[in-house]
């Protein structure tokens, strides 16, 4: 589930920082880009031998590049996300392990303001608390996907970090594995950012967030801090909902006070109103009859770390789980489209007018603005969550 976060060239050009010649090559002989990418990493002001030792070996490695072509598309609904992802065994584990490392969790929260559902919810998501971490050698999935020329601007920068990594004694270039696209550790964190944001927790001396859950757990915390999370305040709450709602307000980008929604009869299950002055979006991830959700601000913390909808949702709720909320509701939702249905129905959707992207059978966010805004049209709900009854219409 791990996403790629990182400052993309532009970004880096505009802001007026001078890149060597060599940072916008790709492709071509490997002997040679290597060359490149050790000139830049001395230019930096690490050392040359380290950077030597760091790319000794290095490799294109062609399961990357076909896992970089193939990722798979996000087509499940919440409902089946979620109740796979936050099942009773993660939720026993992850209680366990706020316990086990109870100290740290206060630490977390201490000095960087982030609860240890929030982080516990991200550990359990993105490797089964460290056991399921990747297999790939990390240093020869950065140099592939940095020498590729399809997004070298993201992967460059990364494999300059990782050989930063190597001089701190961080992490070993020859036996440092993780995810296909870079990420390591028990929370999957680029390089950039580990060393951004990185906290010796155990107090060896390094930050090791492979091995050492202490520097994993804090190291998040810092990073999750970083993206702007706001410390005692909520990320999502379980709502009900009354029978009649302007459904056209809903969904995300459609904040307005917290306590408008009170006022439309919309009630968290938990009784807390305490934040009603707070800006919140109502969000329902299968229409008006599945469950529904406040998201405050914090929320978009996660909408930073991984852009799938369905996933942050899912982490969000998870991570509620995990400080006391219940189950939620699941209510009865209509049934949605199948991938044929929902491609035809984007097909539809573009030919009168609307942006939803590609045609490629994900309810991503375009799709869902475009379905409310029909809706709305021909008076149907304007819940977001597309059916027969919408595709039949149009």
């Amino acid at each position: 589930m791990s996403s790629v976060r990182s400052l993309i060239l532009a970004a880096l050009m505009s802001s007026g920082i001078a890149l060597p010649a060599a940072a916008q090559s790709c492709g071509g002989d490997l002997g040679v880009f290597l060359e490149g990418v050790k000139a830049e990493a001395v230019a930096k002001g690490i050392p040359a031998d380290v950077a030597d030792r760091a790319l000794s070996g290095a490799r294109v490695d062609q399961k990357v590049l076909a896992r970089d072509r193939a990722q798979g598309v996000f087509k499940q609904t919440f409902l089946e996300f979620s109740q796979r992802t936050v099942s009773k065994a993660r939720l026993d584990i992850g209680s366990q392990k706020i316990k086990q490392y109870a100290d740290i969790f206060q630490r977390a929260e201490q000095e960087f303001g982030v609860p240890p559902g929030v982080i516990a919810a991200f550990w359990a998501m993105e490797t089964d608390f460290g056991v399921v971490q990747g297999d790939f050698n990390t240093r020869d999935a950065l140099v592939t996907l940095a020498h590729d020329c399809r997004r070298p601007e993201l992967f460059r920068p990364q494999l300059l970090a990782l050989i930063e990594m190597v001089q701190h004694g961080d992490l070993d270039p020859a036996t440092n594995t993780g995810a296909w696209a870079g990420e390591i550790g028990q929370v999957q964190m680029l390089p950039e950012d580990i060393i951004a944001y990185g906290v010796d927790g155990d107090g060896d001396g390094h930050v090791n967030v492979k091995q050492s859950s202490p520097d994993a757990i804090l190291t998040a915390a810092k990073f999750i801090q970083s993206l702007g999370f706001r410390r005692g305040e909520p990320w999502i709450q379980e709502v009900t909902l009354p029978a009649d709602l302007p459904w056209e307000k809903t969904g995300l980008g459609n904040e307005v006070p917290a306590s408008d929604w009170f006022a439309m009869g919309v009630q968290p299950r938990d009784g807390n109103t305490g934040f009603a002055s707070l800006p919140a979006a109502l969000v329902l991830p299968q229409g008006r009859n599945g469950p529904a959700f406040l998201t405050y601000p914090n929320f978009n913390i996660y909408l930073e770390w991984n852009q799938s909808f369905i996933y942050t949702t899912s982490a969000a709720y998870f991570a509620t789980r995990l400080m006391g909320a219940p189950t939620y509701q699941k209510g009865n939702p209509e049934a949605g489209l199948d991938d044929a249905a929902m491609k035809a129905l984007q097909t539809k959707l573009q030919s009168l007018g609307h942006d939803v992207g590609k045609v490629d059978g994900i309810l991503g966010s375009g799709t869902r603005r475009a379905v409310q805004k029909e809706q709305a049209r021909l008076g149907i709900p304007a819940d977001g969550w597309p059916t027969q009854q919408l595709l039949q219409a149009l």
